[in-house]
C-alpha cells in the first residue's frame, strides 16, 4: 500500500530540509484534539523550524485501537491539525507505524510523548544514525482522548443519542 497516498507531495518538505530548515517529526492518531495535543504540538514545534505530523489513517487506527475508533475521519483530523499554528505539514500514513515515513523525511528531530522510552520509539535508531536527535515531551496529566471518551460515556450513558 502506498504510505503517502493521501498526501499530495513531500517534495516541498524535502526542499525545506535542503534549505537548512530543522525538521521535527511526530505522529499519532489525534482523534479528538484537546489541550494536551495543542500543548504537545507547540512544544514539538519549538524544537525546530518545521513541524511534520504523521497522522495514522482510519484503517491503521482500527487495527491499533479497535473497530470503534477513530471517532473522527482522517480527513477531519487532518483538517483540524492543519489549522493549528504549530503544525506545518500533516502526512497521513496507512501502516501501523510511521517508520517508512520517517525514513522518507529523515527528520532532524523525532518527538514522542514522555510515556515512551527512546529505545522503544519507532524510527529512533534511524534518526540517530542519520545524525538526528530523539526527544520526548511530557503530557498534561489526565488529558487524553480515551479519558474524554470515558467522561462522555459516564456523563451521558452508552446509549446517548
Amino acid at each position: 500500500m502506498n504510505t503517502y497516498k493521501y498526501y499530495k507531495n513531500i517534495t516541498d518538505l524535502l526542499e525545506e530540509k535542503k534549505q537548512g530548515k530543522k525538521i521535527v517529526f511526530t505522529n499519532g492518531c489525534f482523534d479528538l484534539i484537546h489541550r494536551g495535543h495543542v500543548d504537545y504540538l507547540k512544544k514539538a514545534k519549538e524544537l525546530g523550524d518545521i513541524l511534520v505530523v504523521g497522522l495514522n489513517s482510519d484503517e491503521s487506527i482500527r487495527r491499533i485501537k479497535g473497530a470503534q475508533r477513530p471517532i473522527n475521519s482522517q480527513e477531519d483530523r487532518k483538517a483540524v491539525l492543519e489549522e493549528l499554528k504549530s503544525v506545518d505539514h500533516v502526512v497521513i500514513f496507512d501502516e501501523d507505524t510511521p517508520l517508512n515515513l520517517i525514513i522518507a523525511i529523515s527528520p532532524d528531530i523525532l518527538v514522542k510523548g514522555a510515556d515512551w522510552e527512546i529505545k522503544n520509539i519507532v524510527g529512533a535508531d534511524y534518526v540517530i544514525s542519520q545524525g538526528g536527535k530523539v526527544r520526548t515531551i511530557s503530557f498534561i496529566d489526565g488529558l487524553s482522548t480515551t479519558n474524554i471518551i470515558e467522561k462522555i460515556l459516564n456523563l451521558y450513558g452508552r446509549n446517548y443519542v
